[in-house]
Formats: C-alpha cells, structure tokens, sequence
C-alpha cells in the first residue's frame, strides 16, 4: 500500500500538522529530505519539539522523492538511524539478500516503500509534527527568535522558532540567513588540496532526473512517444561498463548496464552517468520558477535516455513504472541534486584531513560526528567546461565529519544540514552520498536539542556532549569498521579512539574504503603512552617505555603519572563489570579493546573539551 497526500494517514497513525496564521516551535526543520527527516526524529527523541516542514507529500528526499533507492556507502558502518532504516527494509522485503538486486549497492529498495517506512519511524516520535506540502519563503530575526515565512497551498503562514536546520537539496535557508558560502571547484591555493583546479570556478556536479522502471512482462511494448530532440547517437557508449576502482578496461555490456539499478519487485533506477540521463544544470542560485523551468530539459533528456533503452537496446517491456511517485508524468518529485551550496563554517573538510587525519595541524577527526566510506565520486561528463581531474584516484581511506562544519561562523540559532555543509568540492564527492547525509541529519538534530536543553547556541555546546548522545544513539563518531555498535565495548573504542589516544588504520579500498581500529591487536607500551602524552603533561617528559607488548601492570603505571592511582585490586572488582574477558593479573598483555576499555573508564580523556579544529582546551 502506498501513501497518499493525505493529511491523516491511518495506516501509521501519523498526523500532519496544520501551519496556521501564526505557530510556535522550538525546532523547526526546513526540508523533509534525508537529512530533515533524521534530525527531526534524532532531535524529537532527545525530547525536543520539532517541527518539519516539506514541500511534497513525502519523507526521504534524495532517498524517495528524487528515486535515489539505491545506498552508496556504510554498508559496514550502519550508524544510528541509517542502521535502523536498513533493518526496516530488511523486515520489510525478507532479509540482507533480498535487497541486493543491483550491482551498484548492497541496499536497494522501491522509493515509495523507504518514504513509507521513514514515516513510520516518524510515526512514532510524539515531540515531532510534520507539515507536507508547505514551502520556505523567508526568514528573519525578532528578539532573538527566527520568523520563517511558509507557503502552503495558497496560504501564508508564519513558524516562529528558537532553532533552525536547514536541510533543503540547495542551501536556500542558510543562503536566506544571510550565510557566507560557496559554490563550484575551489582553488588549489586557498584549500591545501593538491587535487584541485588552480584557478576556482562555479562548475558543480552534473544532476540527474531519475526515472524508475518496471518490467511489465514478456511481450509487453511500453515504449514511450518518441521525445523531442532524441538522438540516438547520444547515448550510444552507455553499455561500456567499467569499475574505475580497480581500473578494469571498459566492456560492452548493456545488461550489466541495467542490472546496476535493479530495485525489487523488477524494478529499473535509470541513474546512469556513462552516457546516460546525467545532466548539466546549476541552478543553484536560481529562483524556484526558474528552477523548475529549467529542469524541464533534465527531464527530457532522461526521457530520451528511457526511450534509447526500449528502442535502440531493445527493453520495451520496461516501462515508466505506474506505482512509484504520485506525479502526473510518474517521474519523481524532484531530481538528484549532487551539489549546493557549501556553507563556510566553523570547520572546513579538506581531501588533506579525509587522507590523512591524524596527521593534519587540526585533528578535526577528534570533532566527528558522522562516518563514511565512499571513495571520491564526481559527475562532470555532461559538462566539457569542467577541468579534467581524475577524481576516482584521490585515494582516501574512511573518515568522519567534523561538527563544526554544520555551523555557520556568524549567523547564531542556525544548523547546516543536507549537502550544504563546510567540506571543499573536492570532499563533496564523497560527503554527498545518502548514508553520510542520514548522520549529517542525525547530528544536526543532536547539536540542536542540546542547544535548546542547555538554553545555548548552537557554536557554544559541548562537542564532546553531542558525541555522547550520538553514541547513546548507536550511531558511530569514528569510522572504525571492526568494532559494531553491538559490541560491548563499542562506546569506550569510538570515545578513546576520538581522543586520538589509540589511533585507527586507514586503507583506501575499491567503492568502500575502511579504518580499522584491530581491537584483538596487542599495542606496544610506547604507543599507549606516546597516545597518552598530549593529554597528560608528566607523560610529556617520560620516556619509560619501549616497543615491549603492553601489560596490565605497565598501563597501571602509566595511569599513576597521569595522577590517577588505580590499584589491581579495583581492576579486579571492575573486570567483570567492564565486560572484560580472561582474569585481571599484572603481567597479562592487554589488546587494543581492552586498553581503549581501561582508558576510558579511569582516565576518562573523552571529557577533555576540544574546540572546532580538535584542539584540546
């Protein structure tokens, strides 16, 4: 069953809310997309009261309404609320193997059904209302308090807000506030990036109409009118299927082609970028008249695109499929937006700190609060203006995302969510894709309902406090894919490991790079305190230790020059309660789980505040 436009919708007992002349919130989320839709479940649940707005009759954004069901990324990392929507896909169509039907994923699924499942999810937070059919239009400031101007149907209305998140496809809030940004390739020289262009630009990624397709069955002719300006010619090198990450010689083969996207039920995403429905448009900074105007050719070329499917490859039985988007033309609600506006805030994401975290002067690593693992992925085939770099060799391992970069440097009572937040364009290739954009949400809805809790701006709460509700929520601050979140030890690895004390192991890795933390992995005794040492001034002078494997008795020393005295016997009466395996004795080795465990809990570094560049105050 499939969700309509209504207002109450019993199936899941979810009920819109009614914009009147004048209404209240604490929380208001502009954009129920991917990352609107996160923050306002993450932030209802921390007890705040939140408010969406959303310009269709859906949840999901990226995800649904533009058709994107196919997630690119964090297979391994299901943090948070992502982990908890793909186990609802998996309930919902029968397990793991049922929604690996495409090579480009191993989570695909039918839009209408992740619109539905996200409302359920919704269904459930009684601090958050959600207002469909309703559109920004402006903002401004009174005592302090934001006065945002919403469209819905024909009437205005006026939401008043302590709080705002902007999780619209293009930035337009932040751009409305009055918010410093950027758009298109930066330049080498003011980022630090190797990779980039000398000069900047505003060239952005292509986007893309998606279109979703359904095999009618064998004999069935659904070909569509011939669309206006088709050339054949055009798509004719859409079969050469590649995997640039291994570097593998193109081969012709059409069926791989369609087999990227396959949805279940016999379900086709057409979201092809290899001559395929890509499209050059920025209209970023356009009007919303305008924008629609101008995607009408983005559509059409994905028609045509469809059309060289049915005739010049011979899919006539697939057709525009009758039971996805609840449009006159079944075409999704929006397109694939891969690019908007990039906020300049507190921190700013370089391909310098994704490649090398540990190694930067601003151990932003140490501020994460969202993981992802896609390579570097940029679209600009559609666009011969765009300088030619090689994106999908900027080999980078996983990372995280820095809390600073959802906040803007001088606009208080404002969060930056969806793709709009501070990472360079380079970075945007890979910070874009949806999973990293679920947790982008999630954080963003964690930083404001400890805002309003603590009566405080947004740039004034404690990192290390969002951290802790996040991992309260499951979801993952360090990219560490060898520790799960089921793990009983998973919080004090993520909490040591976003001190820096005990470092991960980045690997660049196909379409799905990886950090490892090795919990099994005995650490040296030099490690451990050479870890220890910007956080404890003696240690700073202490040079006791060699490349011997740790023990219990050597890290308990360590422990009493830090000026914590903890004796054998407390570790002993702690063990077991610290879900720690074998007997505590002084000369047993401890492995990296295991020291990350005792850190943790007697030197709880992880309350050492750190500013916005991870810097230890």
């Amino acid at each position: 069953m499939r969700i309509g436009s209504q207002c109450v919708i019993l199936l899941f007992s979810l009920i819109c809310f009614k914009v009147n002349a004048q209404q209240q919130t604490d929380l208001l989320i502009i954009g129920g997309g991917a990352s609107g839709t996160m923050a306002g479940i993450q932030a209802a649940r921390m007890g705040t009261n939140t408010l969406i707005i959303e310009e269709t009759d859906w949840l999901g954004g990226m995800l649904t309404s533009a058709g994107v069901a196919a997630i690119d990324g964090n297979h391994r990392m299901p943090s948070g609320l992502w982990g908890e929507f793909r186990a609802q896909l998996y309930n919902y169509y029968g397990g793991p193997e049922k929604v690996f039907t495409g090579w480009v994923s191993n989570t695909l699924f039918e839009p209408h059904v992740g619109n539905n499942i996200l409302k359920q999810m919704a269904a459930k937070e009684k601090n958050l209302k959600i207002s469909y059919q309703t559109r920004f239009q402006s903002i401004r400031k009174e005592n302090g308090r934001w006065q945002v101007t919403v469209l819905k149907g024909k009437k205005s209305a006026v939401i008043e807000a302590k709080l705002l998140i902007d999780a619209t496809e293009l930035g337009d809030v932040m751009a409305a506030a009055g918010v410093k940004y950027d758009i298109g390739m930066d330049a080498s020289g003011e980022t630090g990036e190797t990779q980039a262009p000398a000069q900047s630009n505003d060239i952005i990624q292509d986007l893309t109409y998606v279109v979703v397709l359904k095999d009618y069955g064998k004999g069935a002719d659904k070909t569509i009118r011939r669309p206006e300006g088709y050339n054949e010619a055009e798509f004719k090198h859409s079969c050469d299927v590649s995997d640039p990450a291994s570097f593998d010689s193109p081969d012709n083969n059409c069926n791989k082609m369609m087999q990227y996207g396959r949805l279940p039920n016999n379900k086709y995403m057409i979201n092809w970028p290899k001559s395929g429905n890509d499209y050059y448009l920025n209209i970023i900074e356009k009007t919303p008249a305008e924008r629609e105007e101008a995607l009408k050719a983005a559509k059409l070329h994905s028609l045509r695109f469809v059309y060289y499917l049915q005739t010049a490859l011979g899919y006539r039985n697939l057709g525009i499929a009758d039971d996805e988007f609840p449009t006159a033309d079944k075409l999704p609600m929006i397109p694939y937006h891969r690019e908007s506006r990039r906020l300049k805030g507190e921190a700013l994401l370089t391909v310098n700190h994704v490649a090398k975290p540990y190694e930067q002067p601003q151990p932003l690593y140490r501020t994460g609060i969202a993981v992802g693992d896609y390579t570097i992925d940029h679209h600009h085939e559609k666009n011969p203006s765009a300088p030619k770099i090689d994106f999908v060799k900027i080999r980078v391992p996983s990372y995280n995302i820095p809390l600073g970069s959802l906040l803007p440097k001088e606009v208080d009572g404002l969060i930056v969510a969806e793709k709009s937040i501070g990472v360079t364009n380079i970075v945007n290739g890979a910070t874009r894709l949806q999973p990293v954009v679920l947790g982008i949400g999630q954080a963003a809805g964690a930083i404001a309902a400890v805002a309003l809790k603590q009566n405080i701006q947004p740039r004034q709460v404690s990192i290390r406090d969002v951290q802790q509700a996040l991992l309260d929520s499951k979801a993952y601050i360090m990219p560490f894919i060898d520790v799960k979140a089921e793990s009983p030890y998973f919080a004090a690895i993520q909490r040591t490991g976003a001190t820096g004390i005990l470092k991960g192991t980045g690997i660049p890795y196909q379409w799905a790079n990886q950090t490892w933390f090795y919990p099994d992995n005995i650490p040296s005794r030099y490690d451990v305190l050479d870890g220890l040492r910007a956080y404890y001034e003696p240690l700073r002078t202490f040079w006791g230790a060699s490349g011997e494997p740790l023990t219990l008795q050597f890290l308990l020393e360590l422990f009493e020059k830090c000026g914590k005295k903890v004796t054998l016997q407390q570790i002993q009466n702690d063990w077991k309660k610290l879900s720690l395996p074998d007997t505590p004795a002084a000369d047993i080795t401890l492995n990296r789980a295991t020291t990350a465990v005792l850190i943790d809990h007697y030197l709880e570094p992880f309350r050492r505040s750190v500013n916005f560049a991870g810097q230890l105050q």
